[in-house]
Formats: C-alpha cells, sequence, structure tokens
C-alpha cells in the first residue's frame, strides 16, 4: 500500500467485503487518471485484494451554482478520462444526470458488489455534507484520500493567521512531504471491472455532447477555455516553457499574459499540483535537499531557486494551500463571521459610513458601475470565467466599498466568483475574498471611511502602476452591445 496513511480517512471501519466482486473508486473532485493519491489508494487495494477497479464519476445537475459553463468543463475532463481509461484497459463508469436526483442510488447499487470504495477527501464545497451521507449509507469498507495539495491537509492542527505563519510551517514540515509524490499512472496493472448489467440498465452511462440540454442554469455559458486534463497539461508546459521566465516581473499587468492560467484545472481536480511542481522540478533539476535550512518565513530563497520559479511556487503551494488549510480547520470559512476578530470590529464600525454609490447585486453582475476598470474586470469574469490575478483584489475592495454594509459585500463577492469564476467555490478562492476582507492581512493605516483599518485600493492608483489601457479596451462591453 503506497498512499501515506495521512492522507486516508477510513469512514466506514470494516473489513474489505471478501466476496466483493471489484474495487469502486467513486471520483468526485480530483477529476483525473493520473498524480491522484486517491485512484492509487483504489488500485493498491485491488492489487492487494486481487480484484479489478471500477472507477465512477458521477456530474450531478442540482449542484450550487450549476450551470453551463461549469458542467461543459467537467464534461471535457470526463471524455479525457474516458479516453485514458479505454487506452489503460481500465473500466470507467460515466454517469451525466439527466434531471435533478436521477442520479440518487447509483453509488449504492455500485457498493452493494464491491470489496470497498474509495473516495476523494476535500474539505470544501457541498464535498464533507456529501462524504459524509455516503458514510452513514454505505455497509462496505468506505475510505476517502487527499490528494489536494504537498502539504496533507491533517499535517498541520491548527488554521493560521497569515501567509507568513503558514510559510514558516511549511518550512518546518513540508520536506518529507516533497519525497511522496504520487505515482503518475496508477491504472497499471490494474484489472477492468464488468458494470452489472442491471446499474447499467437503470443509470445509463455515457458523456453527453453538451450541456445545453441539461437542467442547470445556461444564463452562464460554456468559455473558449476547455476543460479536462489533457487541456491542463497543455496549459501548464506552455506557462512552465514560455511564461514562468518573466512571472516576477509581468504578473501583476493586465496587459501581459504570464499568468499559470491553471486555478480552473487545479479546482476541477483535472490536473495535480504535484505534477505542476514534478514538472517544474524537472525542468530545474531540483532535489528536495535543495531547501535551504531556515525557518523565517520569507518568501525569497528557501527553494533555492530563481526568482520566478520561487514567487510562482509560493502562489502554487503557499497561498493555495493556506485557503485549504482554512477550508479543513476553520469553522464556517466561508462565512463573514470566521474573519479575524480585529477585521470584523474595523468593518462594522465604519458599516454605516456614507458610500459615494451603492449597487445592488444585478448591477454588480451587469457590470453597471461608474468605474470602466472595474467593469472591464466584471466583463472579463462573465464572459471568460476569470479574472486576472491583480485586478481581481481590485474587484473585491470596490464591492466592498461600493456595498450598503460589508457583509453584503462578502455576499456579492461570493455570489459573483461562484456564478461566473471557473475557479469559484474553492477553498483558494474564498481565501481571496475574505483576502480583501482582511483575512490574512494586517491592520493598515490611516483609518479610511468604510475600509477602517482595511487595505485600501482603488482604481487610479491601479492604473498608474500598471498599463490598463489595452485591457480597458478588450473588455469594453462594445462587443457585448453590437
Amino acid at each position: 500500500m503506497t498512499v501515506p496513511e495521512l492522507r486516508i480517512e477510513t469512514r466506514v471501519d470494516l473489513e474489505p467485503r471478501a466476496q466483493g466482486e471489484y474495487v469502486l473508486y467513486w471520483m468526485t473532485v480530483f477529476r483525473r487518471t493520473g498524480h491522484n493519491f486517491a485512484l492509487q489508494r483504489a488500485a493498491d487495494w485491488a492489487r492487494r485484494l486481487d480484484r479489478p477497479l471500477l472507477i465512477l464519476e458521477a456530474l450531478r445537475c442540482d449542484y450550487p451554482w450549476a450551470s453551463a459553463r461549469f458542467h461543459e468543463f467537467v464534461l471535457d475532463g470526463m471524455r479525457a478520462n474516458a479516453e485514458r481509461c479505454r487506452s489503460a484497459g481500465a473500466a470507467y463508469y460515466p454517469y451525466v444526470e439527466p434531471t435533478p436526483g436521477a442520479g440518487r442510488g447509483l453509488l449504492a447499487a455500485l457498493a452493494e458488489r464491491a470489496c470497498l470504495v474509495v473516495g476523494d477527501d476535500h474539505p470544501g464545497f457541498f464535498m464533507p455534507g456529501m462524504n459524509q451521507a455516503a458514510a452513514s449509507s454505505l455497509s462496505v469498507r468506505f475510505e476517502t484520500v487527499d490528494s489536494n495539495g504537498i502539504l496533507p491537509l491533517r499535517a498541520a492542527d491548527r488554521p493560521f493567521d497569515t501567509a507568513y505563519a503558514f510559510r514558516r510551517f511549511l518550512q518546518r514540515e513540508l520536506h518529507p512531504h516533497l519525497r511522496s509524490f504520487p505515482v503518475e499512472d496508477p491504472l497499471e496493472g490494474v484489472g477492468a471491472a464488468t458494470i452489472p448489467a442491471e446499474v447499467e440498465r437503470r443509470w445509463p452511462p455515457g458523456i453527453p455532447d453538451s450541456a445545453s440540454g441539461l437542467p442547470v442554469d445556461q444564463s452562464v455559458p460554456a468559455t473558449p477555455l476547455r476543460g479536462g486534463a489533457t487541456a491542463g497539461q497543455q496549459g501548464m508546459r506552455l506557462f512552465l516553457d514560455s511564461k514562468l521566465r518573466r512571472y516576477e516581473r509581468d504578473r501583476n499587468k493586465p496587459e501581459e499574459d504570464v499568468s499559470s492560467g491553471l486555478s480552473p484545472y487545479l479546482h476541477f481536480g483535472h490536473i495535480s499540483p504535484h505534477e505542476v511542481l514534478g514538472s517544474l522540478f524537472e525542468r530545474t533539476a531540483w532535489e528536495p535537499d535543495h531547501l535551504a535550512p531556515r525557518t523565517d518565513g520569507k518568501r525569497r530563497g528557501w527553494w533555492g531557486l530563481a526568482s520566478d520559479e520561487e514567487a510562482f511556487l509560493d502562489q502554487l503551494v503557499t497561498w493555495r494551500e493556506l485557503g485549504f488549510n482554512a477550508a479543513f480547520h476553520l469553522p464556517r470559512y466561508t462565512e463573514f463571521d470566521s474573519l479575524p476578530a480585529w477585521a470584523r470590529r474595523t468593518l462594522e464600525e465604519h458599516a454605516g459610513d456614507p458610500r459615494e454609490a451603492c449597487y445592488s447585486l444585478d448591477q454588480f453582475a451587469r457590470a453597471e458601475t461608474h468605474d470602466p476598470l472595474w467593469n472591464a474586470a466584471q466583463r472579463q469574469l462573465r464572459t471568460e470565467g476569470v479574472i486576472h490575478n491583480y485586478l481581481r483584489m481590485l474587484w473585491g475592495k470596490k464591492i466592498l466599498e461600493w456595498s450598503p454594509s460589508p457583509r453584503d459585500a462578502a455576499d456579492v463577492m461570493i455570489e459573483l466568483n461562484n456564478r461566473y469564476a471557473l475557479d469559484g467555490r474553492d477553498p483558494n478562492s474564498y481565501g481571496g475574498i475574505f483576502w480583501v476582507l482582511g483575512r490574512y492581512d494586517r491592520a493598515w493605516g490611516p483609518e479610511r471611511p468604510i475600509f477602517g483599518k482595511i487595505r485600501y485600493m482603488t482604481s487610479a492608483n491601479t492604473a498608474r502602476k500598471v498599463r490598463v489601457k489595452e485591457y480597458l479596451e478588450r473588455f469594453s462591453g462594445r462587443n457585448e452591445r453590437a
């Protein structure tokens, strides 16, 4: 058994069923066939028990903010997984709900013939509740496996208040986990299970050509960005080969396309942070022993790499996994009341301050503010499913400034981000939203109206710092009006 015990949660503690026909892997979050600790655990069990493996990847249609945009991205990934499983000779069961609730009972029906079930352990969105419900209904061994990040979720015993504090923890504790990566191809040497005929008849497998006929929000259409492991790997190679060398200098410039663009693929599990990290290390001939022996929490110099690589790794490892740390350890991490006490206090003290303007959720969604740069950022989110990273911070700060209260601002940011962003609903995405309101930050002076001691940003200052002329032209909205 090759998966670290720290990543495994036994939810139904029974011995594997001796008369079971297969090992069932329930793919819900890590929607990929490689670099996946959960699939690796299922394959380990299959070999140990001398049983074939069955991979179930289902897509329900009633998840929060379900839309054609997110459905199409997941369907792309399902097609890539189906092709990979065909080439590997693995049994893959894709099921897409045609109506709400149509898939109810599918997992239980497959589990009745399984030796055990292995699922994905994720701390965000509706996944904890779904795993808990499955555990209460299954009468077979059920394990979930953490393949979220480089640091196992259970390696830390508390939430961290700042990136600095979390970085210090990583500098003390990450080294052994850099020697324990998931295997590239967990399907090698695993036999293919036969899907029970009666299950196939009741829940016909298949992947629709598109989400257009499905009961999801069609007003949020798919973007040109395609999903799936193949697309994610192509994007990763493009970034590492041609953009990374300018990352530190140009990543905060909207008119320079040097961001990694990997967050949607990481969110939907189409690509693994281990795969990204491993590819970068391979290109730089890096080894874990290159880490500097320091625990000072500084961003530079610890990895022993060039400044561009270190800046990117700080985003991929420190900031991304800080969000997962909050989701795992911080109660109600998606709610305003989870903010640090100082941030809640200063925001509430200024909640009644006069606003230059106040906009409704619909006005924000339609990009109908008086600020051309904010409107451009919102149009990018609405049409492309992303916002340039630097402008995403400004986008949130202005929502705070133009909402009736800070609680309203949090609600608007969450709704717009989760409705439109391909990486919305993610622990890392919530980390960014609540950073706007003071999480992971410190008190700033001078104290200002509305913001209090929360870090302040303006469109004018942003436009002075970075070139935005082409960005404003690109997302002017003229094409929409035409």
